[in-house]
């Protein structure tokens, strides 16, 4: 891995050109024209979805954690530095999705957005792809759901909410963290957490159902019982339909990258992490099992134990409860349990490069 912030060695099919912006000081911008706009997810997912769009490709939140990292290696670009700088923006993507969804073999089946990186990260507020996807899926009858970090979502919230009117919408805020300090080095592009908590606050006064996804919690750091209730606490008072609650996955390439940021900041905890992912991407059972059997109280303590309107049951290794809707890819127990882990929360929906 060259995390060394290269551009692509070879050209990225479709491109238009590349763009360097004064107010996005380190990040690149690779213009390009897609060939298709949908993704089908693969049939053997259990995802409450069957396709997916990915306006952009990389992501300037720059997660460390970002189970997407590894798919930036399909462009000949890092998994790291590349991953949070070199953005590729499919410059066409509404016209092509229309395109799409008028072929008469178009099924409206659910469409998620924010499965790989996110559609509302900072690029969107130059680029605006987002309206004309939210306009196309609606208008050709197709539910749409969409999973963020981005307030930018907040300037399309009249658009949402008139969709909403004509097909379901889910909409989902990933919320990892309160603490202020540890969130600006751990995912050092993202909007703050109480810009998170109000952009809930604002789809819920929109009238729009707005799940929270506690993700990832992160062993021996965000996982205490003191932490979790402070953060359900919020998100319950900003009005959240339902929670999730998640811990850290750790991918190839995503591994790597979070475990070197692990030595820098935290170096006593490296070896704790080496044992507890030694089996793989997934923390210990045992981990998961305590994880869960301390959320259970606390989801019951802030009124998101049980919700309304149940979809389908969680499958995952975490704790899910209240009323997330499933196509907002993150399922809905009213009952929160302890599952094996499932794929369909934790792994990207891989683009392969030939949709560029």
């Amino acid at each position: 891995m060259r995390w060394s912030g290269q551009e692509p060695q070879q050209a990225l099919p479709g491109l238009v050109r590349t763009v360097r912006a004064p107010e996005f000081a380190g990040v690149v911008f690779h213009e390009v024209e897609a060939r298709s706009a949908l993704n089908r997810v693969p049939g053997s997912s259990p995802m409450p979805f069957s396709w997916t769009v990915n306006p952009y490709r990389g992501c300037s939140h720059a997660c460390v954690y970002c189970f997407a990292r590894t798919t930036h290696t399909y462009l000949d670009l890092d998994a790291g530095r590349d991953f949070d700088s070199q953005i590729v923006v499919k410059v066409n993507v509404g016209g092509v999705l229309r395109r799409e969804l008028a072929r008469p073999r178009w099924a409206r089946e659910p469409v998620a957005m924010g499965t790989n990186t996110d559609p509302y990260q900072r690029a969107e507020g130059r680029y605006r792809l987002m309206p004309g996807i939210v306009e196309a899926l609606a208008r050709s009858g197709t539910p749409l759901s969409v999973l963020t970090k981005g307030t930018v979502l907040a300037r399309d919230l009249p658009l949402l909410a008139a969709a909403a009117r004509d097909v379901p919408v889910g909409l989902g805020v990933s919320l990892a963290l309160l603490d202020r300090d540890l969130q600006g080095r751990l995912e050092p592009g993202t909007p703050s957490p109480r810009a998170r908590l109000d952009l809930v606050r604002r789809i819920a006064d929109a009238g729009l159902d707005c799940g929270v996804m506690i993700a990832p919690v992160l062993p021996y750091l965000t996982d205490s019982r003191e932490a979790l209730d402070a953060v359900l606490a919020q998100v319950k008072e900003a009005g959240a339909s339902g929670v999730s609650v998640l811990p850290l996955h750790l991918r190839p390439g995503t591994r790597e990258w979070f475990l070197a940021w692990l030595a820098r900041e935290y170096p006593p905890l490296a070896p704790r992490y080496e044992r507890l992912y030694r089996r793989g991407a997934y923390a210990d059972p045992q981990y998961r099992k305590a994880l869960a059997a301390r959320v259970r109280p606390l989801l019951r303590a802030h009124g998101l134990d049980r919700g309304e309107g149940v979809r389908r049951s969680a499958q995952d290794d975490g704790v899910s409860a209240g009323r997330v809707s499933a196509q907002a890819g993150f399922p809905a127990s009213d009952v929160a349990r302890q599952a094996p882990p499932a794929e369909h929360l934790a792994a990207p929906v891989v683009e392969q490069l030939t949709l560029l």
